[in-house]
């Protein structure tokens, strides 16, 4: 009986070696190598020299715009490029529980209102797990199939015999191929069967969705070569402790990246939130000092948000830093500079930053907000509250330009504000804005003699 040959893949980046490591050579991680039974590779020789494809030159080649599919959902549809692309493979990634199997049964219930056939093929729960969501959502009305099923072989069985118009893989680590000898989940079986349905996607001309897990540093779960293989990457964030989820793109061959969509999640759903500074806004108290207001772009889109600080006395003589929503890194330079250039002693304060909504903000054009915020903290004094705060601030203490700053403004203008205090820098950008007071600020000090 001849030996079986095993190997040992690493689970994180796909790294494959003959012996065991605790520490993958390749990225680094430790007790991600797993064995695996290494699979012959079919004899290729009878079809060499076979080629099914043909060179072109690029002038000759046509191209034309493909019709998109609307997904039912304006946030949607504005995170994908204006809809869904037929022949395109999306990836879509969470957190468990964060209402991504509910997303998308709830775009297959639209896409298949429009005599359009989607198959839903779910390796995790039964057609009465998936029904009973349906009725709850109430949905099922449409074209819409249900087919439970983790063997890739059968799901393209009925694939090439229904022929969907969207094909949605709920979730792609429990779909298996019978050919690659490893368990479900792997990354050799992630690989395999993500190609296998690029491949069915493409040929056949349908759209597809595939969920993918997401491991504990927030990365999806297989090998990073999973993401280049699709057409569009899509993250799907958010607490659960919090009813607001954001949809991000993070790759999209067909559209914009770094789109994002907001949704809230309700007993029918997750429903599009169509203004969300207003959302981000509500609530914000009156007259207290420690919050300000800033603008963070979110893609192509301006939103509001609210940032508050909270500075109090250390009695243990060690001062706390900590942050909710924004680098903890960022705020200790923020602090040191306010320290330096403004003059306010924080070494033996307890300092507190959170951003309100669960937004997570990664722009420096919220800099001057996050630094008037803790200063207004630290004196008791609020800030007038139709004041918004756009600047990115320097070690020097200088206040520097910030990128689409009249967008930001006109959104500051439709939810009430009043004035606007930005860098000189982008004084020259703002000046066809009316009915909003415009103020220029160079540094730290100035800001800080200017609001309180």
């Amino acid at each position: 009986m001849a030996k079986v040959k095993t190997k040992f893949v690493c689970q994180e980046c796909g790294y494959e070696t003959a012996k065991w490591f605790g520490k993958c050579p390749s990225c680094g991680e430790w007790n991600t190598l797993v064995e695996e039974i290494e699979s012959k590779a079919s004899d290729t020789k009878s079809q060499r020299g076979i080629s099914k494809g043909k060179i072109e030159k690029i002038q000759n080649i046509t191209s034309s715009k493909k019709d998109r599919i609307s997904t039912g959902s304006k946030e949607m549809d504005r995170v994908l490029g204006g809809g869904i692309i037929k022949s395109s493979l999306v990836l879509v990634g969470g957190d468990p529980g964060i209402g991504k199997s509910t997303l998308l049964l709830q775009v297959a219930d639209h896409v298949s209102k429009k005599n359009l056939k989607v198959l839903y093929v779910s390796g995790e729960e039964s057609g009465e797990q998936i029904k009973l969501r349906a009725d709850r959502l109430g949905l099922g009305e449409g074209e819409l199939y249900i087919l439970s099923e983790t063997n890739i072989d059968i799901i393209k069985d009925f694939v090439e015999k229904e022929e969907p118009d969207l094909l949605i893989l709920d979730s792609i680590q429990t779909i298996y191929s019978p050919e690659v000898v490893s368990a479900p989940g792997s990354v050799s079986q992630v690989r395999e069967v993500t190609a296998m349905v690029m491949r069915m996607t493409k040929v056949r001309e349908m759209a597809s969705f595939i969920v993918g897990h997401v491991t504990k540093s927030g990365a999806i779960a297989g090998p990073r070569v999973l993401e280049h293989m699709v057409d569009t990457v899509l993250y799907f964030e958010g607490e659960r402790h919090f009813s607001y989820r954001i949809l991000r793109s993070v790759k999209n061959r067909f559209g914009s990246t770094n789109e994002i969509g907001i949704f809230e999640m309700r007993e029918k759903g997750l429903v599009e939130v169509e203004n969300p500074s207003e959302v981000f806004l509500r609530g914000r108290p009156v007259d207290a000092y420690g919050t300000v207001v800033t603008a963070a772009m979110e893609g192509t889109r301006p939103v509001l948000i609210e940032i508050q600080a909270l500075v109090t006395y250390s009695p243990a003589g060690f001062a706390k830093r900590i942050t909710t929503g924004i680098d903890n890194n960022r705020a200790a330079m923020l602090l040191a500079v306010l320290e330096k250039k403004a003059g306010l002693a924080l070494q033996s304060s307890d300092t507190f930053l959170n951003v309100t909504g669960g937004l997570q903000l990664k722009e420096p054009a919220c800099d001057l907000a996050i630094l008037c915020a803790l200063a207004s903290s630290f004196k008791e004094i609020p800030i007038d509250f139709k004041t918004i705060l756009l600047g990115e601030v320097g070690l020097t203490g200088e206040i520097r330009g910030v990128n689409s700053v009249e967008k930001r403004i006109i959104e500051a203008q439709k939810m009430g504000f009043e004035r606007a205090v930005i860098a000189e820098a982008n004084l020259n950008a703002t000046k066809d804005l009316k009915d909003i007071e415009i103020v220029p600020v160079n540094n730290v000090r100035q800001a800080m003699d200017l609001l309180f």
